[in-house]
C-alpha cells in the first residue's frame, strides 16, 4: 500500500522564530532583522529606496561595481550622492571618508565591506567608527563579508546591513536579510519617499517587537530557502562562527602563497586589504589565463574587471585544503605548469 501524499508543509512559526533567532545571533545584535523573499540584491535596493529621498546627502564608497550600483539607487531616490571612489585594485582609505563627511555634512554613509569582484576589504570597523563620530546612519554591503569576516553589528552600531547566505555561510541564494537598528528604522520612518506596499518596502517587513512572537509567518517567505538557511547557519553555529572565519582566512592565506608559487600577483595592491572570500589573481597581459566560463571554483572577472583578473571563490564549503588546492592546480594546468610545487605551498600555509 502505498503512503498518502501529505501535500506540501508550510513554514511553520516555530520554524521562523528559529529562523529570526540563528540570524540575530550571526550579527550579535538583540534587533530581529527583516528576512527579505529574495537574493541578497533585493534587500540592498530595498535599502537605497529607503534611505533616499531629494534633500538628503549620502556619502557612497565605491571600491566595486555593488558600489557603482547602490549609488545609483540612491540618486534614483532623489538623493545627492557624494562618490568616494579608488581604483578596484585597491581599498578606501579611512582618511579619505573622513575628508568627505567633513567637507559635505551628509546624513549618511555607505559602503561595501568585503569585495568578492574584486578581492578586497574595506576598513569596516573603522569606517563606521567615523561616521558614527559624526553621527551619520551607516549602511554596510555584507552580504559577502558576513562568515567570512567579523560582523559585530551592535557592537558597531551599524544601522543597515545587507546579508546573503550563498558565499561564506554555504546556504541558500533565494532568501537574505537586512538588519536595521532602531536609529535605522527611525531614519526610514521619517522618509516620506520611502516605499510602501512595494517588494522593495522595507517598512512593510517590519518585524515585532523585541522578544515578541509574530502573529504568524509572513506569507512572502520562500519556504524550502528558509528551512536550507535554517539548515545553514545551525550548521555555522555548531562549526562555530569564529572557525567558520579562521577557516575562509585560511584559505586565503593558502590561496595567495599558491598563485605566488606560480609566478602570478594578487590583484589587490595591498596585502593587508585581501578580502578571506576570494582571492583574485593579476591576469598582466597573460592569454593563457582569459577564461569566458568558471572551471569549478576558479571564474573570470566581472563586467569591466573581465579579462583583467581571475577570481578563486574559496568561501563557504569551498573554503576548505582540497578546494584551494583543485583552484591553484586549474591556474596552473592554463599556465601549462607542473601544479606539485604550488600546491605543496597551499599546504605549508594550510597547515600553520
Amino acid at each position: 500500500m502505498s503512503q498518502p501524499y501529505k501535500g506540501f508543509v508550510p513554514l511553520t512559526r516555530s520554524e521562523y522564530e528559529t529562523l529570526t533567532q540563528l540570524l540575530s545571533s550571526l550579527l550579535s545584535t538583540e534587533h530581529p532583522p527583516v528576512i527579505i523573499p529574495g537574493e541578497a540584491i533585493l534587500g540592498i535596493e530595498a535599502v537605497a529606496a529607503g534611505i533616499s529621498a531629494p534633500g538628503r546627502t549620502i556619502v557612497n564608497v565605491v571600491t566595486g561595481p555593488y558600489g557603482s550600483l547602490f549609488g545609483q539607487w540612491l540618486e534614483r531616490g532623489g538623493a545627492t550622492v557624494i562618490e568616494v571612489k579608488v581604483p578596484f585594485d585597491e581599498v578606501v582609505p579611512a582618511k579619505e571618508v573622513a575628508a568627505a563627511i567633513e567637507r559635505y555634512k551628509p546624513s549618511a554613509l555607505s559602503f561595501v565591506q568585503a569585495e568578492v569582484v574584486t578581492g578586497g576589504s574595506n576598513p569596516a570597523e573603522e569606517i563606521i567608527k567615523i561616521a558614527r563620530a559624526h553621527k551619520l546612519i551607516t549602511v554596510s554591503d555584507s552580504v559577502s563579508a558576513v562568515g567570512g569576516e567579523a560582523l559585530p553589528v551592535d557592537e558597531w552600531g551599524v544601522d543597515f546591513v545587507a546579508i546573503g547566505a550563498q558565499k561564506a555561510l554555504a546556504g541558500p541564494n533565494g532568501i537574505s536579510a537586512v538588519s536595521i537598528s532602531p536609529r535605522g528604522w527611525k531614519f526610514l520612518e521619517s522618509n516620506a519617499y520611502a516605499p510602501r506596499n512595494s517588494i522593495l518596502s522595507l517598512l512593510d517587513l517590519k518585524p515585532s517587537g523585541k522578544g515578541t512572537a509574530p502573529v504568524r509567518v509572513p506569507p512572502n517567505i520562500p519556504t524550502l530557502e528558509a528551512r536550507a538557511l535554517i539548515s545553514a547557519l545551525t550548521a555555522i553555529e555548531s562549526e562555530g562562527l569564529e572557525q567558520v572565519i579562521k577557516r575562509h582566512e585560511r584559505a586565503a592565506a593558502s590561496a595567495i602563497a599558491g598563485i605566488q608559487a606560480l609566478g602570478l600577483e594578487p590583484w589587490q595592491k595591498d596585502s593587508k586589504t585581501y578580502s578571506t572570500l576570494t582571492t583574485t589573481v593579476r591576469i598582466s597581459g597573460e592569454e593563457k589565463l582569459h577564461i569566458d566560463h568558471p572551471i569549478g571554483i576558479v571564474a573570470p572577472g566581472d563586467g569591466e574587471l573581465f579579462g583583467q583578473l581571475l577570481r578563486i571563490n574559496h568561501f563557504g564549503a569551498n573554503a576548505s585544503l582540497s578546494g584551494v588546492e583543485e583552484a591553484v592546480a586549474t591556474i596552473a594546468a592554463l599556465l601549462n605548469q607542473d601544479h606539485e610545487q604550488a600546491v605543496q605551498a597551499v599546504r605549508l600555509v594550510w597547515g600553520k
